[in-house]
């Protein structure tokens, strides 16, 4: 079956009704094709475009990840999504902001889908151990030095999909997983929904306890890399920053503000 008479169309109208929130004022963009949601959206903040605006496409030909990764976006399988976001609060709360969009993003796929939904640590879900979506955050520092705007990119595999060989044994899709077909527009709203209620309330940081929720390493053992070097312990929880927490083999702690970890042995969320 063709993906595009399987899935709705994204439009425009309909994410903007979706978005009960308001969050987008309707400024809203559907592209057929481009090279990256986020490039697209960054060129538009860097040229004032508003708090709220939204850029989605059908396909990226050029889908990017986090570490330069590339992000497959198949035409009409996925929600690839950016937000602009020009926040009020200070910077010192911006490392919070991928958090919050990874607790909206599952939040909002488990509402629509039915199927519990975890996070792994810093910005990928995933979905009985496979990744469904992967979120990207890019900012620019303004001449007083606080954040002029920040570009939150979603990229949610929905429907099912050939990933490359690389690729099989890691990635999945909503539809894959659970068997249903859900609206894109209507995820792509609920996520606007939620995000605009985490970052109106990101001082407080309302998302925190649902992120430890669905955060996945703790609890187990892994490996960490961060600037440039390779560790390996035991996670032992999410502080205050979303920082992972972790205990090296001496006993010693271990704080994690950035970088990408992995489980030695992968378990199945329940």
């Amino acid at each position: 079956m063709d993906i595009q008479n399987k899935w709705s169309p994204l439009l425009a109208e309909r994410i903007k009704n979706a978005d009960k929130s308001g969050f987008s004022q309707g400024n809203i963009i559907v592209l057929d094709e481009t090279e990256s949601t986020n490039s697209i959206a960054k060129a538009l903040a860097a040229e004032g475009a508003s708090h709220g605006t939204v850029v989605t496409a059908e396909s990226q030909t050029m889908g990017r990840g986090r570490l330069g990764r590339r992000f497959e976006s198949p035409k009409g399988a996925g929600l690839y999504m950016s937000v602009i976001v020009r926040p009020s609060f200070d910077i010192a709360f911006a490392p919070l902001i991928t958090s919050a969009a990874a607790v909206s993003a599952a939040e909002s796929v488990e509402k629509l889908c039915g199927e519990y939904t975890a996070v792994k640590w810093v910005n990928d879900l995933y979905m009985n151990s496979r990744k469904i979506c992967g979120i990207l955050t890019e900012s620019a520092i303004n001449s007083k030095g606080s954040l002029a705007y920040a570009v939150i990119g979603i990229g949610i595999n929905v429907g099912k999909t050939e990933f490359p060989s690389e690729l099989r044994d890691i990635a999945s899709s909503i539809e894959a997983e659970t068997g249903n077909i859900i609206d894109r527009n209507i995820l792509c709203g609920e996520i606007l929904g939620r995000l605009e209620y985490y970052l109106e309330n990101i001082e407080e940081k309302r998302h925190i306890s649902e992120y430890r929720r669905r955060e996945m390493l703790t609890g187990n053992h892994i490996t960490a890399n961060t600037g440039g070097r390779e560790v390996e312990g035991y996670a032992i929880g999410i502080n205050e920053n979303a920082n992972l927490l972790l205990k090296l083999s001496d006993g010693s702690e271990m704080v994690l503000a950035s970088g990408e970890a992995n489980l030695c042995r992968i378990r199945r969320e329940k």
